[in-house]
């Protein structure tokens, strides 16, 4: 489902874009979809962040390495 927005500029932006053959509806519909997509990542960079520190909290990291390694040469 989509949902139309309007959205007003100056008449000269308008024109010098059809001047140039560019298909603006388009235009606007993917850099829409690019700003959502890049606030979405920054927004899941944020989560990771704060699950790596949660997970850092709990895990002794020389306790992962021993287990690494233990595990190698089990196989």
């Amino acid at each position: 489902m989509s949902v139309v927005i309007s959205v007003r500029v100056p008449r000269w932006v308008k024109e010098k874009l059809e001047e140039h053959g560019v298909n603006i509806p388009e235009l606007v519909r993917q850099k829409l979809i690019e700003e959502a997509r890049r606030l979405e990542e920054e927004s899941l960079d944020k989560e990771l962040e704060e699950v790596g520190r949660i997970l850092a909290e709990k895990l002794d990291l020389s306790e992962v390495v021993r287990l690494v390694k233990e595990d190698r040469l089990g196989r």
